[in-house]
């Protein structure tokens, strides 16, 4: 019978196994990227495949063509993601130039950019799209730091019926104009 002489303390008893699982997620937290890219291409898949196009369909290639393919990518990607995390693959740490790691998020910022955002999704089928996308480009540029309202309002309009023409134009893609509809 051997008794211990030395000091040393008894080693620690077995982790428990939800550390263990908690430390394998923590290692393989892109996991949870290679789920939402899943999630997504079954989503882009699914809405593709149900779309009714016989109205609209001109050829071979036709509107469901570009979901499909993108729906397919998201899964391929997804899948490949998975099989190098698996493998012992890591993303790398940011190293932007310009990306300060110790700060913290400005949370201030990104809630002007939701609400502005919000704002304008609410307003554009009553005031249109050129008085919604107007207020969207001078909301974000003032959110984003730009304080310069001699300028920054008119840069927004231009911008805004700018896009509305090419859009409903040009393109023949229909926006509401709300008000200016009779104008434009």
């Amino acid at each position: 019978m051997t008794t211990r002489t030395d000091s040393s303390p008894a080693p620690d008893p077995a982790p428990a196994p939800s550390a263990g699982r908690r430390a394998w997620l923590r290692d393989h937290s892109e996991l949870g990227v290679c789920v939402l890219l899943l999630a997504l291409g079954v989503l882009v898949l699914t809405d593709a495949l149900t779309m009714d196009v016989d109205i609209t369909q001109r050829g071979p290639v036709g509107p469901k063509t570009v979901p499909v393919v993108v729906g397919i990518g998201l899964l391929v990607i997804a899948a490949l993601l998975a099989v190098d995390v698996l493998r012992g693959g890591r993303g790398e740490a940011e190293g932007g130039e310009d990306v300060d790691l110790s700060e913290p998020a400005d949370w201030r910022t990104v809630l002007l950019l939701s609400g502005i955002f919000l704002g304008a999704a609410v307003l554009i089928e009553p005031a249109g799209f050129p008085v919604a996308g107007a207020l969207l480009f001078w909301g974000a540029a003032f959110a984003l730091g730009s304080r310069r309202v001699d300028r920054d309002p008119l840069i927004a309009a231009g911008l805004s019926l700018l896009t509305y023409v090419v859009f409903d134009k040009l393109l023949g893609v229909p926006l509401p104009g709300g008000p200016l509809m009779g104008v434009l």
